[in-house]
């Protein structure tokens, strides 16, 4: 048994049983990917996939559980070369932060900055992605620390800790007439077509409950992944926009105005998120802590321990 093997398991299996893909994810052949298996098969004594011909199917029974051992070995494998990597290269390494476009956009840049500043010899990597892909890119091992609204708290591989808190604003263009709307209400953000975040982003969950708790009905005109493509579609004056708080800059969105909308909508928990079990580096609790001050070393191994409460704000 071998960790090539191990690895070709799992590649199998993120790429669809598909040989080909495989084996392009390892840059070796199909018939070499179908040896490993075969070998790994042969040692361990049961089949991991089931087969039509030379095809994977998916896994047999045993197989389910093999994966699962297996996927803890590589683990183990990857935290072994961060254990040694902390002492051999302090201030080298490798940093993937899977995160969402907003976050990255407009939250991450003073931290990575910073982070920068403080360890110029770790290669950082974002990766923005949706947040259940987010959950899957940590648990699969392609991410190291993940950060999100949505989605990370379904999934039980993950240790999920309270990263800061924040609300939606309405966006609309210098004289729009909702300016002099004095309180914002749902009822007057109705009289408008609304151009806000694709369900299940960056918060919308909480404004559509808003709506509904009403019992109104917003035209939806247009959603987005991102919030400055929401902003590009207010300044044409197709509707009014409805963003995350720190998607707003007074300077760089200088043809718009923002109405707070705290009161109308429930506040929003972006999360951080790392795999169970993960040894971390010193670079990556700096990391963590530059994102959000509460999140100390010793907060963070707390949590990675299940001594403390990490869905809650410290």
């Amino acid at each position: 048994m071998n960790f090539q093997q191990l690895r070709t398991v799992r590649e199998a299996i993120r790429n669809g049983f598909n040989l080909t893909a495989t084996a392009a994810a390892l840059f070796t052949s199909q018939p070499g990917v179908s040896r490993q298996i075969r070998e790994l098969e042969q040692e361990i004594g049961v089949e991991i996939f089931q087969r039509h011909g030379k095809r994977l199917l998916g896994l047999t029974a045993a197989g389910e559980t093999v994966v699962e051992i297996i996927d803890r070995l590589l683990h183990e494998a990857e935290n072994l070369k961060r254990a040694a990597e902390e002492h051999s290269n302090q201030r080298g390494g490798h940093l993937i932060v899977a995160t969402t476009h907003t976050q990255a956009r407009y939250v991450l840049p003073k931290v990575v900055g910073e982070f920068k500043r403080d360890y110029p010899g770790v290669k950082l990597a974002l990766q923005q992605s949706r947040p259940e892909q987010i959950a899957e890119q940590l648990i699969g091992g392609r991410a190291d620390i993940g950060i999100a609204t949505e989605s990370l708290l379904d999934y039980p591989e993950l240790i999920v800790m309270p990263g800061y808190e924040w609300s939606h604003v309405v966006v609309v263009p210098d004289g729009h007439a909702l300016l002099s709307s004095v309180p914002l209400t749902l009822e007057s953000l109705c009289a408008w077509p609304l151009i806000t975040y694709d369900p299940g982003f960056t918060g919308r969950p909480h404004i559509d409950a808003a709506f509904a708790q009403a019992k109104l009905r917003p035209e939806i005109a247009l959603t987005a992944l991102d919030s400055d493509v929401i902003k590009t579609y207010v300044e044409l004056g197709l509707g009014v926009g409805i963003v995350a708080s720190m998607a707003f800059d007074v300077r760089r969105d200088a043809g718009l105005r923002m109405l707070h909308a705290g009161h109308l909508f429930a506040p929003n928990l972006t999360r951080v998120a790392l795999r169970k079990g993960t040894y971390l580096r010193t670079f990556m609790l700096t990391f963590l802590e530059r994102f959000a001050s509460h999140l100390t070393p010793a907060f963070v191994r707390q949590a990675m321990e299940g001594n403390t409460h990490p869905h809650r704000r410290a």
